[in-house]
């Protein structure tokens, strides 16, 4: 549209910083109402992905092995994960999710009600661009 100012990079930022808060309050409190903490939660949510070996797991969640390791503990205490042995290298440990922890990861995602309602807004259009929009800015490398 002409006349319409552009955005620009730092508008982006600041909605961007704005959105993954209200996003992280809500599962937050959804992830306490399961008597998890944020971080635990976030192991869960990763491991739905698929089982992970811890190192990438701390990668993931930028935090360090041990502090990996005293989440996972605490996560396999409530039967959430399991340590199963990685197939290509039986140094390496994987945790993936148990029955249990696929539970609990659909109750905190159920919870998150704003973020649903706000979602739900959406077209299939716009859920469509805004699903290859995050892809493209967050997932895909860039070309070299």
């Amino acid at each position: 549209m002409a006349g319409t100012p552009r955005t620009d990079t730092e508008q982006l930022m600041e909605l961007l910083s704005q959105s993954l808060s209200a996003y992280y309050g809500e599962f937050t409190i959804a992830a306490a109402s399961e008597n998890l903490t944020a971080s635990q939660g976030k192991v869960l949510t990763v491991l739905r992905r698929g089982p992970a070996a811890m190192r990438c797991l701390a990668s993931t969640l930028t935090c360090d092995a041990s502090n990996m390791t005293g989440i996972i503990d605490r996560l396999e205490k409530r039967a959430l994960v399991r340590r199963e042995p990685s197939a290509s290298d039986r140094r390496v440990k994987n945790v993936a999710l148990t029955a249990e922890g696929e539970r609990v990861t659909d109750a905190i995602r159920a919870k998150m009600h704003a973020t649903r309602d706000g979602l739900d807004r959406l077209s299939d259009e716009e859920r469509d661009s805004l699903h290859a929009l995050l892809e493209r800015v967050f997932i895909t490398p860039p070309a070299s």
